[in-house]
C-alpha cells in the first residue's frame, strides 16, 4: 500500500506502495489504508458521468441564443423550462420540464488543442498526460481508495472504451500511474431484465439502454460509471456534428431527429428512475462532452470544434436544481462568468465520492505533479 504500516501483498512478492511507486505516484502524509478509511463514510455515494462522446453543439442543447442572427442561432427554436428565465433548445423538453431538479454549467473551457483527445483527459483526469506518463481516470482514484466490495467492479466503463476518436492519444480511461490493477471494468450495455414499465423511462434508444445499465450497476454495489454515449466516432451519427462524410457526418438535423431526443429521454428516466427508487441524493449524475461546437453554422449544417466554451448539466447527489453556473457570452463562444475548466468536474466527481486527492502527486522528473490540480465545483451545493 502507499505507507510502510500497510504492506499488503498483491500476491507477486510487491507491496503496492512499491507498485505505485513504478507507475511513478507518491503520497505525502498519508498511507492508502489511511486514505481507505477516511472514504469509508462516502461508500454509500455513487457518481455517473455520462461522456456525450464528440461534443455536442450548446446552442442546440443547454444553451441556445434565440436573440442571435440564424447563422449562430441554429436552425431550432428554444423554448422555456421549469424554471423562469432558463432557455433550454427545443430538442429537448423533457429535461426542460425537469429543470428545477437541474443544475447547468455554460461555462466549460479550455485552451489545449481542440481535438477529442484532450477534452477526454481533462474531463475524466483532470490534466493532460506528461509524455508517457497517464494520469488515472477519476474511476480508477476512486477504487483505489475503496475496500473491496465482494467482486462488484468499483470503477465501471460503458460499453467500451473510447476509441477512434480522431488521433491516436490517450483518452483518459485508465488507470494510468496508478498501476493496471486499479484499471477500470469494461461492461457491455447488455441490460438485464426489467419491468417493461421501467424500459419505458428510457426509451429503446441505444442511449436508453446505456443509462438503465448505468443505473443497474450502481444499484448493485459499483461507485463509478463512465458512460460513453459513442465508444468510436468513426463514420457514424454522433455529436460530433461537422456535416462531413469523412470526419464526422452528423449534423443538426440529426441533432432533431434522433440524438437529443434520445437523450432527452434517456437522462430524464434516469433522473426519474433513480428518484422513485430513493437513490438520487447518493448518485452524483453529470452529463458533458470534451468541448462544444463553433459558434457558426458552417455550410453543410454543421458545427466544428471549438474548446473555448460550452455547456454541462449536473443532477443528483443533492446539488441546488435550478441553478445555473456561469455564462457565455452573445455567441456562446466565450465564457463572460465563472470560467469552469473540465478538470473542476474531475474534482467534483472524486470530493463527492470521498476519494482524497490533495496527498497525492507524479514525480515527473525532477517535479512533483499534483494529481489532480482543481478543486470541486462547491457553487452546485450554493
Amino acid at each position: 500500500m502507499f505507507g510502510a504500516d500497510a504492506r499488503s501483498e498483491r500476491g507477486d512478492g510487491v507491496s503496492r506502495r512499491d507498485f505505485l511507486r513504478v507507475g511513478g505516484l507518491s503520497v505525502v502524509g498519508l498511507s492508502q489504508s489511511a486514505l481507505v478509511r477516511a472514504a469509508a463514510a462516502f461508500a454509500h455515494r455513487r457518481a455517473i458521468l455520462i461522456v456525450m462522446t464528440g461534443g455536442p453543439s450548446q446552442l442546440e442543447t443547454f444553451d441556445p441564443k434565440p436573440d442571435a442572427p440564424s447563422s449562430i442561432r441554429g436552425p431550432f427554436k428554444s423554448i422555456e423550462t421549469a424554471i423562469p428565465g432558463i432557455r433550454f433548445s427545443e430538442t429537448l423538453p423533457l429535461l426542460a420540464q425537469r429543470a428545477n431538479r437541474l443544475a447547468v454549467i455554460r461555462s466549460l473551457h479550455h485552451e489545449a488543442a481542440p481535438i477529442h483527445e484532450t477534452g477526454q483527459q481533462l474531463l475524466q483526469t483532470g490534466r493532460l498526460a506528461v509524455g508517457v506518463h497517464k494520469f488515472p481516470h477519476w474511476g480508477s482514484v476512486v477504487a483505489s481508495q475503496s475496500a473491496s466490495r465482494n467482486g462488484v467492479p468499483c470503477s465501471a466503463i460503458l460499453p467500451a472504451r473510447l476509441t477512434g476518436t480522431g488521433v491516436n492519444a490517450y483518452r483518459g480511461q485508465e488507470a494510468g500511474v496508478l498501476g493496471s490493477e486499479w484499471e477500470p471494468s469494461v461492461v457491455s450495455s447488455e441490460v438485464d431484465s426489467e419491468p417493461e414499465s421501467i424500459r419505458r423511462l428510457y426509451g429503446e434508444s441505444n442511449f436508453g439502454h446505456l443509462l438503465l445499465k448505468s443505473r443497474q450497476l450502481i444499484e448493485r454495489g459499483t461507485r463509478c460509471v463512465t458512460v460513453n454515449l459513442f465508444d468510436s466516432l468513426h463514420q457514424r451519427i454522433t455529436w460530433d456534428c461537422h456535416g462531413d462524410a469523412h470526419c464526422g457526418p452528423g449534423t443538426l438535423n440529426d441533432y432533431q431527429s434522433r440524438l437529443c431526443p434520445d437523450f432527452d429521454r434517456a437522462m430524464s428516466g434516469l433522473l426519474d428512475d433513480l428518484s422513485q427508487r430513493g437513490m438520487l441524493d447518493d448518485t452524483l449524475v453529470i452529463a458533458t462532452g470534451e468541448f462544444g461546437r463553433t459558434p457558426h453554422v458552417n455550410e453543410r449544417l454543421g458545427r466544428d470544434h471549438w474548446a473555448a466554451c460550452w455547456s454541462a448539466l449536473v443532477a443528483g447527489g443533492r446539488v441546488t436544481g435550478g441553478s445555473v453556473i456561469g455564462a457565455s457570452d452573445a455567441s456562446a463562444a466565450q465564457p463572460i462568468d465563472r470560467p469552469v475548466a473540465p478538470g473542476e468536474l474531475t474534482a467534483t466527481l472524486l470530493d463527492w465520492c470521498g476519494a482524497s486527492v490533495a496527498p497525492l502527486s507524479v514525480a515527473i522528473g525532477k517535479t512533483d505533479l499534483p494529481l489532480v490540480p482543481f478543486e470541486k465545483l462547491t457553487e452546485l451545493w450554493a
